[in-house]
């Protein structure tokens, strides 16, 4: 069922509720009664009793659950939802830990490295497990030159409008005379200029195909050879990078194996991960899906906390986020996402 409006709820529901997710978001537990009776920080001041009337009343509407009689009271989803959309107050990101992030991210190395990084540091921050979706990006490309290293060994070098360059190893057959790997070169280079691999791939697989490449035998088979590393390098690379499951695996966690075994393996579906994360690309903020709201971590009760990150134009390029139990701190977690994808944004051309 929905969660009612946050104005629904009477001021002193209002804080007895706020009290219960705070200790438990922090601690993992169940909260009491006797934990919240008195005049300190966290507590309100009513009896035990008048305290149980109203926590009677959260769990009636839907917003508490007790695990078992003797128990205090939990969070639901819906109680966890309506906390989070009305009433958590974000702590946003110190001046130190502002640079302590981008100073991390902007590590010299290639971006692969840096979006690694991206996913070790939302696991760090969050002490859940971090994930990037890797950019879907095809380069305009300006030249692939060819160039022996050794006998039966070259080098592929791709090299792209916006002076990116990427090698990849050629194993060479026998013999073959330097003359090919320059026609190879020559042509190759024609036919890349402005286009994405994928394109230059068709067009120079279509004039193969049909005989009009005007390339002999050996050079025709070095053009094949150099395509098929770089398309099979592209296929091969990952979606999504997922580091830190192992901090899933806290004390508290050693009482629900059963679910963290759930989220673990869940974690290991990379395309399905990717695909949820997708729904986060048109976000204007950060997106946050609870538990059994989005149907691949239903039956884990897990949270992902996802946010877009975009390159210097401003357009969207991929997402990250962190992925965990629902007992998440999302008041601190949510804006560290939302920095650490700006951060990565400005890394990204």
């Amino acid at each position: 069922m929905p969660a009612p409006p946050v104005t629904e709820l009477t001021n002193r529901a209002r804080d007895i509720f706020r009290l219960v997710v705070e200790e438990y978001l922090q601690s993992g537990n169940p909260v009491g009664s006797k934990a919240l009776a008195g005049a300190g920080a966290g507590q309100v001041n009513l009896s035990p009793a008048s305290i149980r009337s109203v926590l009677a009343e959260l769990e009636t509407l839907g917003l508490l659950a007790a695990p078992h009689t003797s128990a205090g009271r939990m969070p639901t989803e819906i109680g966890l939802r309506l906390f989070v959309d009305g009433m958590m107050q974000v702590a946003e990101p110190t001046a130190e830990e502002r640079a302590a992030i981008e100073r991390r991210l902007s590590r010299p190395g290639p971006i692969e490295k840096a979006l690694e990084a991206t996913s070790a540091l939302l696991s760090d921050l969050s002490a859940a497990a971090g994930v990037v979706m890797v950019p879907r990006r095809e380069p305009r490309l300006s030249q692939m030159n060819l160039v022996q290293l050794a006998p039966g060994k070259a080098l592929a070098i791709l090299v792209g409008e916006d002076g990116s360059i990427e090698n990849r190893l050629l194993t060479l057959p026998s013999g073959l005379p330097l003359s090919v790997l320059e026609q190879a070169t020559n042509y190759m280079t024609s036919r890349l200029g402005g286009r994405t691999l994928s394109e230059a791939a068709r067009v120079i697989g279509e004039e193969i195909a049909s005989g009009h490449s005007e390339l002999d035998g050996a050079s025709r088979d070095l053009v094949e050879r150099g395509l098929a590393v770089w398309s099979e390098d592209a296929t091969m690379r990952p979606v999504l990078i997922v580091r830190g499951q192992a901090n899933l695996l806290d004390e508290t966690a050693l009482g629900d194996l059963e679910r963290v075994r759930q989220l673990l393996d869940d974690l290991e579906n990379k395309q399905s991960i990717a695909e949820l994360l997708e729904s986060a690309r048109d976000a204007e903020a950060t997106r946050i899906f609870i538990g059994s709201e989005n149907r691949l971590f239903a039956l884990s009760g897990s949270s992902v906390i996802a946010s877009p990150y975009r390159d210097r134009e401003g357009r969207v390029v991929g997402v990250l986020g962190v992925i965990g139990p629902t007992r998440l701190n999302y008041a601190r977690v949510v804006p560290m996402v939302d920095f650490t994808a700006q951060s990565l944004g400005k890394l990204i051309g």
